[in-house]
């Protein structure tokens, strides 16, 4: 990849232009955007004697420049357009009961020994010690409980626990583990691909047998797993599947935005394992979300992996719901869609 300097170095407007039309850069570009779109096909009368007349007479090749432009702006208007997903009123405060979030450190795990994590724990105003409370884990933690970010997690529970759009829940927000430097200005080491891109139970013994006793010590949380949610963007989206995949018992509830499921760490499985379960699924209500401007690279091609997700299933008769939009590999559309998510995948939750 290119340094920032060269890639902002763009050739001048002109070279743009086919070469019959380079003559006229002084003067096309003083014309005003919807001129530029209309001029090509502006009917001049015959015998009118008019400065755009005569532009027009004395340069017949502007006629082909414009045409070159209009293409080029033709070409750039999905562009200019795509990601545009502006977050709604369940995104923002409002004078909902506000609940209450606390950060900790966890460093005691046996399953990734030496890694270190911050994590963060939400709970509603609405939160009764005498009720369990459903619960929710996002993987990213750090940008799902941010009140600035895309998804603002804690400002939306806020505003649907208060409209009982959905049910009293605990939300615990986790970051991926670091393993710090080994000697003095050494940098620390992110452990997140291993932890979220590998198949298996790891992750799941991890985050059940170990964070999770203490992130909810004290609180009463439901045993239910169809009132546990787990998700995640990107490489937490595919963990967020791997636990409810592996461990239907401790959570049956799967959001995933943008989710890796390509061959970074085997996650192009996926697809066929759920096939394969056609005859016997797992309990799993699953949302997905992801952008036809999504990556593409070595490890494979996002939109397509997440669609052969939906598929699959689909196939296999899955509760799920799939939502794809113009978006790149962000959580602009799935910060947008998230209030509309939670109503969704806890639409039929009994106590709210």
């Amino acid at each position: 990849m290119g340094s920032m300097g060269a890639a902002s170095r763009r050739p001048p407007i002109a070279a743009l232009l086919p070469a019959g039309g380079r003559q006229l850069r002084a003067t096309a570009w003083h014309f005003s955007l919807p001129f530029l779109l209309c001029f090509p096909f502006f009917p001049f009368p015959r015998g009118r004697v008019c400065k755009t007349a005569l532009v027009h007479q004395r340069h017949p090749s502007l006629n082909t420049a414009m045409r070159f432009l209009l293409a080029l702006l033709t070409a750039a208007l999905p562009v200019l357009a795509a990601d545009n997903y502006p977050l709604g009123p369940d995104s923002q405060p409002k004078a909902a009961p506000r609940g209450e979030i606390t950060k900790h450190t966890f460093a005691a795990s046996k399953v990734y020994p030496g890694t270190t994590r911050d994590y963060w724990v939400y709970v509603p105003k609405q939160y009764d010690a005498a009720k369990p409370a459903c619960l929710m884990v996002f993987q990213d933690g750090g940008g799902y409980q941010n009140p600035g970010g895309q998804w603002r997690v804690p400002i939306v529970c806020d505003n649907l626990i208060e409209q009982k759009a959905m049910p009293v829940t605990v939300v615990v927000f986790v970051n991926p583990g670091v393993i710090p430097g080994a000697i003095s200005g050494a940098k620390d080491r992110s452990n997140r691909s291993y932890e979220y891109d590998s198949l298996g139970d790891a992750y799941s013994r991890f985050l059940i047998d170990e964070l999770l006793p203490e992130a909810t010590q004290g609180l009463n949380i439901t045993k239910d797993p169809a009132g546990r949610l787990i998700g995640g963007i990107s490489s937490g989206g595919i963990c967020a599947f791997t636990v409810a995949w592996e461990r239907p018992d401790a959570f049956r509830k799967v959001v995933s935005a943008v989710g890796s499921f390509t061959n970074i760490r085997g996650g192009y499985e996926y697809p066929a394992l759920i096939r394969k379960s056609k005859n016997d699924p797992k309990p799993l209500r699953v949302f997905l979300q992801d952008g036809e401007h999504d990556l593409s690279n070595l490890h494979g091609n996002w939109p397509l992996s997440s669609q052969d997700m939906a598929a699959a299933l689909k196939y296999a008769n899955y509760d799920y719901r799939f939502e794809f939009g113009d978006g790149g590999h962000n959580g602009k559309q799935g910060g947008a869609l998230f209030p509309e998510t939670m109503r969704w995948i806890w639409r039929d939750w009994p106590d709210k």
